[in-house]
């Protein structure tokens, strides 16, 4: 029984420690780029976009696809530097124990 009340208690602790994780996410805000720092864009470790710069040079007619592979590589960049950091905030909390691959926890 004794077992089962730590049990109990540390669930209630991890369950604290998630919400207080998920508001700091809500607050970090990463950035990926691309073309040399032409094209950059800023998101959230949950994945939301919030931000796209472009370089005035690329605002040409015929570069449209050019900026378009670039906008999709500059999120990309963001997209993986935001998952690892989601995973080095989650490895903290979880205190190391591995998380099963495609389980989300946001």
């Amino acid at each position: 029984m004794a077992n089962f009340l730590g049990l109990m208690k540390q669930a209630a602790e991890l369950k604290g420690k998630m919400e207080t994780l998920q508001a700091e996410l809500d607050q970090i805000e990463v950035q990926g780029s691309s073309g040399g720092g032409l094209v950059a864009v800023t998101v959230t470790p949950k994945g939301e976009l919030k931000k796209i710069t472009v370089d005035p040079s690329l605002m040409k007619p015929d570069e449209t696809e050019v900026l378009e592979d670039l906008i999709v590589a500059a999120h990309a960049d963001a997209k993986r530097k935001a998952d690892v950091l989601l995973a080095e905030k989650m490895q903290g909390l979880t205190g190391g124990l591995p998380i099963p691959p495609g389980m989300k926890l946001f």
